[in-house]
């Protein structure tokens, strides 16, 4: 049995079992739904469970389990889609569901499947990630068990390590996906996410750091190198900060550190290459495929197709296989990445990144795993042909708007660099800029390409989903710094 199969077989026995539920009430549901001439219409099943500890200060001060399930039901009319979505997936609860949907999109009564469509294409592939349940089979002890592990680990590498949050938390989503055009695909997604914030204290002084692990797999999944990799970095960024001078402020030349800092070009610029923002005019690329946007050397890619990596998909939200897409080659603006509605309205053909948070959202392009390509300096000849700069390596949170493409990003950790050395750790960074003007001074790429360590989530129209940047080195030659003069 081929991945794809796998997956379908464990949607169709989480789903469709205990709902009463089979393909040929599938497809009798998608033929009222299809009718009107719809241009698309597909049937969105998930379920969801989600469980989570909290240990803060050695004692564990939070618990919970949750679970969710339901179905979206779409139709698409050209640019015009009607969408209804309901927590019942029983039969008579999911024709009310499609009933509904054919009221809002007001086409009319023909139905061009009376008996309804027979699902007999296949898709989907789960060679990235196992499909299994970690919710339900992983013992509550081993979980408290490894978070007071964390708390010692975190204590025992130094005395000014004051306080101590961790946290563990295991999400399972099996989804099922219909189309009127027949596909039928499903997918098993796996998540366990580790995380911790350390404060230090020395002198009433108090400093923060934090760090995190994200994997498709469950406990097994994270080894003793990588829990206390972990550690050590919130340790280490926490004491770092206790000793940071205020930032200087200006235009600089700013090195940005491999892994994480990636999320600042998945902010400024990858949005601006999601097909929905074009098809609207609304992104600052808007009419420039083919032309150069950014500094000879540059690549950018999104690829949902990587393994370990959480923004990766057996397929996506509409039944789609991602594709490793090229966004940006040497420079030049070459793709954009695309769900099936809005490809259909460009006369272009999806990517596979067509994503929503739930079943009760409607699916948009969104990127995946996102990232710039290696290059070839050393990231240690980077560092040191700056004369005075920052050397940033991780970051808190930031904002971009669309449409021109003006960001401002807050650094969590961050280095004064002088005369091509680390000087000191600085607060209170901010980086400022426009997305295609800091592509454009890019003049240094590193060959040290790394990808966060899972933590990465990307906010889109209210819709939170997990993705993964990455980058090697680089130096952005000019780039404004927000900062603190005291």
């Amino acid at each position: 049995m081929n991945g794809g199969d796998l997956a379908i077989d464990r949607a169709r026995a989480a789903l469709f079992g205990p709902a009463g539920l089979d393909e040929a009430a599938i497809g009798r549901a998608l033929g009222h739904l299809a009718g009107g001439g719809a241009d698309l219409a597909d049937l969105f099943f998930e379920t969801t469970a989600m469980r989570s500890w909290r240990l803060e200060d050695g004692h564990v001060t939070q618990g919970s389990f949750s679970m969710r399930q339901g179905v979206g039901a779409r139709a698409a009319h050209g640019g015009q889609v009607s969408f209804a979505h309901s927590a019942d997936i029983r039969e008579n609860a999911l024709l009310d569901t499609v009933r509904a949907v054919r009221t809002l999109a007001r086409h009319g009564d023909r139905t061009r499947h009376p008996q309804g469509i027979a699902l007999n294409r296949r898709a989907g592939r789960h060679d990235l990630y196992p499909a299994i349940d970690t919710v339900s089979v992983e013992d509550a002890a081993a979980w408290i068990a490894l978070l007071e592990r964390i708390d010692r680990l975190a204590r025992s590498r130094d005395p000014r390590v004051a306080s101590v949050d961790a946290n563990v938390r295991a999400q399972d989503t099996v989804i099922l996906v219909a189309e009127a055009d027949g596909l039928l695909a499903g997918d098993v997604r796996p998540v366990t996410i580790l995380s911790i914030v350390v404060i230090a204290e020395q002198d009433g002084r108090r400093a923060r750091g934090q760090a995190g692990l994200g994997r498709q797999a469950g406990l097994d999944g994270f080894d003793d190198a990588s829990v206390e990799g972990m550690v050590a970095t919130a340790v280490r960024m926490a004491l770092n900060n206790l000793d940071a001078i205020p930032a200087p402020v200006g235009e600089l030349p700013v090195v940005l550190g491999p892994g994480y800092p990636g999320v600042l070009f998945h902010e400024a610029v990858g949005h601006g290459l999601e097909g929905d923002h074009h098809r609207k005019h609304l992104s600052a690329f808007d009419g420039k495929v083919g032309e150069r946007i950014a500094a000879p050397g540059v690549t950018v890619i999104d690829d949902g197709g990587l393994a370990g990596r959480l923004g990766s998909l057996g397929v996506d939200d509409e039944g789609t296989a991602p594709e490793r897409t090229v966004l940006v080659e040497d420079g030049i603006l070459t793709g954009l990445m695309q769900d099936r509605l809005n490809a259909g309205l460009m006369n272009a053909r999806s990517t596979g990144n067509g994503r929503r948070q739930s079943y009760a959202h409607l699916p948009m392009p969104r990127m995946t795993n996102t990232f710039l390509a290696n290059g070839s300096a050393d990231p240690a000849d980077i560092i040191a042909s700056i004369d005075r700069g920052i050397y940033a390596t991780e970051f808190d949170g930031g904002q971009v708007d669309i449409v021109t493409g003006r960001f401002n990003f807050t650094t969590i950790e961050a280095w004064l660099v002088e005369k091509g050395k680390l000087v000191a750790p600085v607060r209170g960074a901010t980086l400022i800029g426009i997305g295609d003007e800091a592509l454009r001074h890019i003049s240094m790429v590193g060959n040290d390409l790394a990808f966060d360590t899972g933590m990465a989530t990307c906010g889109k129209q209210g819709q939170q989903l997990r993705v993964s940047v990455g980058q090697p080195t680089l130096r952005i030659d000019r780039m404004m710094v927000g900062g603190q003069n005291a």
